[in-house]
């Protein structure tokens, strides 16, 4: 299959390195053109707008850093469903991995289904009722909104976990296709079920790395060795994954990052507006929230997903 992919990021750039693996001829667009003419030499082919990849593809992968950038990939100027675009569009699914809230993916597959429809009128009217339009113009595009979890570590091993949200058909229709890099692809439920599984997610993942952040900065206060809690309580009730790959990285330096500070900040904040919306009392959530707008107000967005911990290392008589 000929798949589009935009955004090879820390996380896309795995992924589509399985896609190339799998047999798939994959087409990358990234607003960052190096980043995409860096998987030139696993076989991918670079294209300069998104516009191009809704001519060539059935599929377009999106794993970007925010709504805005979805959106301006899917609807802008040169975007997948531009004006321009529909004229000779194979674009059958477009397939959302990134972090999103719920209410703008929801938002979003509401205008692609809308701008197909368009399309799909345009054509017949210039056909005039003579034949049928050509190639896949007339097709609906199918929404699924598919954010991951599992890290680059998983990305690169191929086992992340994806929850989607669409129509089952959508689902089921892409679903080999994500097992390329995927251990297992649970549909959630329609269009935005996904997002809401990532928010859980992360609301998740996020409380056990400021309680983690707490325990090991108690051992470093109390004067015992904080890298041993990884061993000491292995195989106990607060063993997990987490533990195991973030108490080495709160208590040694120069590790590679494997994700930044501020995702964390971007996904929470989403986390509490959907809590107001739906009426969700989060009071631990809303405590790590407040972490998270510390430690970016310290100037540590950028910094590694770890950098719980240097929220927590004020010196004591500060």
């Amino acid at each position: 299959m000929e798949i589009g992919f935009c955004g090879p990021g820390l996380m896309g750039a795995p992924m589509i390195r399985h896609l190339l693996r799998a047999g798939h001829a994959v087409h990358v667009w990234n607003r960052t053109r190096a980043k995409a003419e860096a998987l030139s030499a696993d076989g991918a082919k670079v294209v300069d707008t998104p516009r191009e990849l809704a001519s060539r593809c059935e599929v377009v992968l999106l794993c970007l850093a925010d709504a805005a950038a979805v959106e301006e990939t899917v609807f802008g100027a040169v975007g997948l469903l531009s004006a321009d675009a529909t004229a000779t569009r194979r674009l059958r699914w477009i397939v959302d991995h990134s972090s999103i809230p719920p209410a703008a993916t929801r938002a979003f597959a509401r205008r692609a289904a809308t701008a197909a429809e368009a399309a799909a009128s345009a054509a017949a009217g210039e056909g005039q009722g003579e034949r049928e339009p050509e190639g896949d113009g007339a097709t609906s595009v199918g929404w699924i909104d598919a954010p991951v979890s599992g890290g680059v570590a998983g990305a690169t091993a191929g086992t992340l976990a994806i929850m989607a949200g669409g129509a089952a058909a959508d689902v089921e229709a892409v679903t080999p296709l994500l097992g390329a890099y995927s251990a297992r692809v649970t549909h959630m439920g329609n269009v935005g079920a996904g997002q809401t599984t990532k928010l859980c997610n992360q609301t998740i993942v996020t409380a056990t790395l400021a309680a983690i952040a707490e325990a090991v900065s108690l051992a470093q206060r109390s004067g015992i060795d904080a890298a041993k809690l990884s061993e000491g309580l292995a195989g106990g009730w607060a063993d997990s994954v987490l533990l195991q790959i973030f108490v080495p990285r709160m208590t040694q330096s120069g590790l590679a990052p494997i994700g930044a500070f501020r995702t964390f900040q971007k996904d929470i904040d989403t986390v509490a507006a959907t809590a107001y919306e739906t009426g969700t009392p989060m009071p631990v959530s809303s405590t790590v929230q407040q972490l998270l707008r510390l430690g970016a107000a310290m100037g540590l967005g950028e910094a590694d997903l770890s950098a719980f911990i240097d929220v927590l290392q004020t010196p004591r008589g500060a």
